[in-house]
C-alpha cells in the first residue's frame, strides 16, 4: 500500500466537551484501519496523555514527546513510537499543558503541528489526531493540519451545545489557515439506541448544524473501558463485541 508521496488523510478528532469517547475513537478507528492494511499514525495532542497511556506507553517514562516537537527542538521521528502490527504513535506528556502559552509567543503558532508532521507524511495513509477537550491553540493546530474533522458526540440533551462553537472554530481555521478542511460529520458515541431520547438528540444535531451523522453509532459498552488498561483496543480484547464491529464498519466506510 505504498502511496508514492500521496497525501495521507489527516483526521482531527475534536470536541471540546470531555467524556465523549474521543480517545477511544482515535485508538480503535486507528487500529481498525491498520487491520485493513493502512499505515496509520496516531497523534496525542491532549496533555492528559490518555491516548498515549491507552496504547501501552507510560507518559511518565518519556523524556521527549510531541511537546518538544511542536516547539521545534526535536524532530517528530525522534519521539515516534513504532509498532509492527498496530498504529504508530506520537506520544504526549503533561508538559503539553504549557505548550499553548509557549507556542503563542512564536510566529504562526497555529502551524506548528502541520510543520512537525511534514517529514512523516509519505510514511502513512492516515494520521489521526486526538485533540484536547478545549478549543485552544492545540485544537487549532490539529484543525490546521487536518484534511478532515470528525466530531464524536454523546447523544444527550446538553452534549451538542458545544458543537456550534467547534464549528465556529472550524470556520475560522478555514478562513485563516486551512481552506480545504472538511467536516466529515458527527459520530454518535456511548449510544443507547433503545432510548427514543438518544435518537431524537441525533436528529436535532443533524438538522441544527446540517452535519452528516456517521454510521454506525458506537454503542455504549464497558468493553471500551477495559481495553486501555492492557494497552489494547476492543478489536483485540473483545473482537466480536458490538463496539469492535461498529469501529470496523466505520473504518471500512471511511476507506
Amino acid at each position: 500500500m505504498r502511496h508514492n508521496g500521496r497525501v495521507p488523510r489527516t483526521l482531527a478528532v475534536a470536541n471540546q466537551k470531555g467524556g465523549v469517547a474521543k480517545t477511544t475513537t482515535v485508538a480503535t478507528l486507528g487500529a481498525a484501519l491498520a487491520e485493513l492494511g493502512q499505515r496509520v499514525l496516531l497523534v496525542d495532542l491532549d496533555p492528559q496523555a490518555c491516548l498515549t497511556f491507552s496504547v501501552g506507553v507510560d507518559p511518565e517514562d518519556l523524556d521527549k514527546s510531541i511537546h518538544q516537537v511542536l516547539l521545534g527542538g526535536v524532530k517528530a521521528r525522534d519521539v515516534l513510537v513504532s509498532y509492527d502490527d498496530a498504529p504508530d504513535l506520537l506520544p504526549a506528556t503533561i508538559e503539553l499543558a504549557t505548550a499553548e502559552v509557549q507556542l503563542a509567543r512564536e510566529s504562526g503558532p497555529e502551524a506548528a503541528l502541520r510543520t512537525a508532521l511534514r517529514s512523516l507524511r509519505t510514511s502513512y495513509d492516515w494520521i489521526i489526531v486526538d485533540c484536547p477537550p478545549t478549543l485552544g491553540l492545540l485544537t487549532v493546530n490539529a484543525l490546521s493540519a487536518a484534511s478532515d474533522v470528525l466530531i464524536p458526540l454523546q447523544c444527550e440533551t446538553l452534549a451538542h451545545r458545544g458543537v456550534g462553537q467547534l464549528l465556529d472554530t472550524v470556520h475560522d481555521v478555514r478562513r485563516l489557515t486551512n481552506p480545504g478542511l472538511n467536516v466529515l460529520g458527527v459520530l454518535p458515541t456511548l449510544y443507547d439506541g433503545r432510548t427514543t431520547h438518544a435518537r431524537a438528540v441525533l436528529e436535532t444535531i443533524a438538522d441544527t448544524y446540517s452535519l452528516n451523522v456517521l454510521e454506525p453509532a458506537i454503542p455504549k459498552s464497558i468493553r471500551f473501558a477495559e481495553a486501555p488498561a492492557v494497552g489494547e483496543t476492543v478489536l483485540t480484547t473483545a473482537p466480536t463485541s458490538p463496539g469492535a464491529t461498529a469501529y470496523r464498519t466505520l473504518a471500512n466506510t471511511l476507506l
